[in-house]
């Protein structure tokens, strides 16, 4: 491995890991309803467990409003039970065909709750960019064909992408938050 894949490598990883945390932030609800906040609850269908959106649609028709229109009706009293098991805190109405989620307005207490989320994922999404970081410089340093001159602007390098990519994640963890505040 040269120099440029060591640093082609870890930038690409950061760039899934920055991706990941984007779709961990919007599994956290604003005061709006989005389809994101389903993305984490799983549904046990037919001893599988399945992401909501591929049981059926999830549309937002209205600010607070989530629809879930199953493609399989027998799914539905599953998606119930997944919804009224989750921590979404929101009750589900079942009209036979489709599965209503009233969004409420955010409590004071629970928009701070759910900063303490954003920033525990905040965290260990650094963690994830720091490790990555570490493997970078380790897969220098094992590296016999490197010098001792790459190794260190391996590091240098690997340091700048990850400072770029830190900044890019508090960016959206602000964007966030400021949308966890505001009504």
């Amino acid at each position: 491995m040269n120099v440029s894949d060591i640093l082609k490598d870890s930038e690409s990883r950061m760039r899934k890991s920055i991706e990941s945390a984007q779709s961990d932030f919007n599994t956290l609800r604003a005061g709006r309803a989005s389809p994101a906040m389903l993305d984490g609850l799983r549904v046990d269908y037919f001893g599988q467990p399945m992401p909501v959106n591929q049981l059926g649609t999830v549309v937002s028709p209205e600010p607070r409003v989530l629809l879930i229109t199953p493609w399989d009706a027998s799914a539905l009293p599953l998606i119930e039970k997944a919804i009224n098991n989750s921590h979404l805190g929101m009750n589900p109405n079942n009209d036979g065909v489709t599965i209503r989620l009233n969004v409420p307005a955010l409590t004071q207490d629970r928009r701070k709750d759910f900063v303490k989320q954003l920033s525990q994922k905040t965290e260990a999404a650094r963690v994830s960019l720091r490790n990555i970081r570490r493997d970078g410089i380790d897969a220098a340093k094992k590296d016999d064909e490197l010098t001792e001159d790459d190794v260190k602007r391996v590091e240098k390098d690997i340091q700048k992408v990850l400072d770029r990519f830190m900044g890019e994640l508090d960016a959206l963890a602000k964007t966030k938050e400021q949308e966890l505040l505001e009504d």
